[in-house]
């Protein structure tokens, strides 16, 4: 992952900060940085989203494609994740790319795999036979600090875009079937993104901790707790990173803070999205895609 180097004297400046609760951009500890949310970015897609969180640039597209269910679970479909690290950032060349890609592909099936996040029933078009697969494509633009949670945000948004047309089965005489889509853009399936997680990074700094970390506080940062949070808040898988320990109360205290930061986060992600369904193709495009 990126990183910065700094001296012990900015640390040191850093780390006081927090316990002060003022951070050096002059927020509190629980405060994020203000992020530029938008859909429907790119045209040859069942839906995409693009997030920015200041110098973090994160593009998700969605692809629905038709596929074979799973055998142990035969009436459902599923979503596959890509993750391609194309930031400018030397680190992230080559192999350490290709590791930080899996290790958040990992992590976003680990978020997904909660039974109600995604109705993957909906999915279903003919049991045992097809389903529809949602190939989620994450592209990191741009590494400024707090990737997972900008990553998630961007996720939930271009599910929200997705548009999955309508299938029919048509079987004949003999028994064969065909499928048929619609050819009406309109007809299509939408789904509901109200149990999807978005992940919230507490990072531990000093004797506090943080959401939204920028590099330079990562860097002062020794394990942070990743916590995805649905909009009820209700926690539905946690991940440790970086080499330092947490203590189980420091655990608490951490996912009490992911909960509550969660919901607020949900919230105003959802009046976004509204908002902007609302314009419909009116809206403006500011994205460099629009």
């Amino acid at each position: 992952m990126a990183s910065v180097v700094l001296s012990e004297a900015e640390k040191f400046y850093i780390v006081h900060g927090v316990q002060e609760d003022l951070r050096v951009d002059g927020r509190g500890c629980e405060d994020y940085r203000c992020a530029e949310v938008e859909t429907d970015v790119v045209s040859n897609t069942s839906g995409s989203a693009r997030v920015k969180l200041v110098e973090t640039d994160i593009l998700v597209g969605i692809k629905a494609e038709m596929g074979t269910p799973k055998l142990e679970k035969p009436d459902e479909g599923y979503l596959e994740f890509f993750v391609d690290c194309s930031s400018n950032s030397p680190e992230l060349e080559g192999r350490g790319g290709e590791e930080l890609g899996i290790d958040i592909a990992n992590t976003l099936y680990r978020v997904f795999s909660c039974e109600n996040s995604v109705d993957l029933k909906s999915l279903c078009i003919n049991p045992r036979e097809h389903c529809w697969v949602l190939y989620v494509d994450v592209l990191l633009l741009e590494c400024g600090g707090n990737i997972f949670d900008a990553i998630s945000i961007a996720v939930k948004a271009a599910l929200f875009n997705t548009r999955i047309p309508k299938v029919r089965v048509l079987e004949d005489e003999e028994g064969t079937k065909e499928i048929e889509l619609s050819d009406d853009p309109y007809d299509c399936i939408r789904l509901s993104v109200d149990e999807v997680p978005c992940i919230v990074t507490l990072s531990k700094i000093g004797y506090r901790h943080v959401v939204d970390a920028t590099l330079q506080e990562e860097a002062c940062s020794l394990a942070s707790l990743l916590i995805s949070v649905t909009s009820k808040g209700a926690i539905t898988s946690m991940k440790k990173v970086g080499k330092g320990s947490l203590d189980p109360e420091s655990i608490f205290e951490m996912m009490e803070t992911g909960q509550r930061v969660g919901k607020s986060l949900h919230i105003a992600l959802q009046k976004i999205l509204d908002e902007e369904e609302h314009l419909g193709t009116s809206r403006p495009k500011v994205g460099f895609l629009g």
